[in-house]
């Protein structure tokens, strides 16, 4: 993988890590993003007693970590496995699949083009990464058509062959979200306090879609080309849900559709 962050990664990040070492009460992983390694506890590996780390990881496996804690005058970086819920895991393995599908299109130019596929990364990402934070978000937008490469400074051989490239093959794929909404209040107001919510909900990002189930019952979607938008929306909708049921005689629940 050439994508690589500066510096080091934030308290907090979801990082995805591969293992080097193993010891009786701690695991060594390289951060595979960043220019760096960090250690995993035993405690932070999983919940519960471990006899046997083998049991939960192995040398060369990817994992999906948390950061907890960076010693930023020693470098060092403590990282836990256990504290990763499977929502997490699922939008750091996505974001890497969409990155190493953009990264294999570079590749694709540089064979077109007879140059070295790193060298051609190396121009395409010094001016993408300026405005994107990586190049599979940029390749949605020329995709789409709501960016031009040749307008954000990449060579004009390279853009051309790029831009057709990404048309022919970076067809983003939607993700959605469904869940069931539930909304229900004795208060005297109570159907215009759920008009306002629903409208509310609807508001928050043309890719929110709602619709009547009968009984205050409604059904979310939301569908995006990516998970990371998509479950931002979900948690702007869920703060709405929590504010509707602030009062003593409401009450509302989200039950997330689970994907198979």
């Amino acid at each position: 993988m050439f994508y690589k962050r500066k510096g080091l990664p934030e308290e907090d990040e979801i990082v995805l890590c591969k293992v080097t070492k193993l010891y009786p009460n701690s695991v060594f992983a390289d951060l595979i993003e960043y220019n760096d390694s960090g250690m995993i506890h035993i405690s932070e590996v999983s919940p519960g007693r471990i006899r046997n780390l083998r049991d939960f990881v192995s040398v060369g496996r990817q994992i999906v970590c948390k950061v907890l804690r960076i010693d930023r005058e020693r470098g060092h970086i403590d990282l836990s496995l256990r504290r990763v819920n499977s929502n997490q895991r699922r939008e750091k393995l996505e974001e890497i699949k969409q990155e190493l599908k953009a990264e294999s299109i570079v590749k694709s130019v540089a064979k077109r083009l007879n140059k070295k596929t790193s060298d051609v990364y190396d121009l395409v990402s010094k001016k993408i990464l300026e405005e994107y934070s990586h190049l599979y978000l940029c390749f949605y937008d020329v995709a789409e058509s709501n960016a031009d490469l040749m307008k954000m400074g990449v060579d004009k051989d390279i853009a051309k062959v790029l831009t057709e490239i990404i048309l022919e093959k970076f067809k983003p794929e939607r993700v959605t979200i469904e869940g069931e909404i539930k909304l229900e209040t004795y208060a005297s107001n109570g159907v215009e306090e759920i008009r306002i919510t629903l409208i509310n909900i609807e508001k928050t990002s043309s890719t929110i879609s709602l619709s009547y189930l009968g009984a205050g019952k409604y059904k979310l979607i939301i569908e995006d080309v990516d998970y990371k938008p998509a479950e931002e929306n979900l948690r702007k909708v869920e703060k709405i849900l929590k504010q509707f049921a602030k009062d003593k005689l409401a009450k509302s629940e989200f039950i997330r559709e689970k994907k198979d």
